[in-house]
């Protein structure tokens, strides 16, 4: 009985570290900025690692006053593109403590 009292209090703390490591992170992708682009760089969207919009650029060229569509597809890409990025870098991160506990 006591031998597993100590192996709990072993997977508790090792659970705890754990979740330190997981915390830190996703701190450290929080604040990490990600760019996504279309067209050719006609816009960039820049976000937070926690899927906040910080920064349109749109360079003159991909403002065409008949065709706005064309504008709101362009933003829509490079929003698209930030955001897979971060899906990507979170996977690649985060992941591995998703294998590290059995059942996730």
């Amino acid at each position: 009985m006591r031998g597993n009292m100590g192996n709990m209090q072993g997977m508790m703390k090792q659970m705890q570290k754990m979740q330190k490591q997981v915390e830190e992170t996703q701190a450290e992708i929080n604040s990490t900025e990600f760019f996504g682009n279309a067209a050719n760089d006609l816009v960039i969207v820049t976000m937070t690692g926690d899927k906040k919009v910080t920064d349109i650029a749109i360079k003159p060229e991909a403002v065409d006053p008949d065709d706005i569509e064309m504008l709101q597809d362009l933003v829509l890409m490079a929003t698209n593109d930030a955001l897979d990025k971060i899906d990507a870098e979170s996977k690649a991160k985060l992941g591995k403590f998703a294998n590290a506990i059995p059942g996730l």
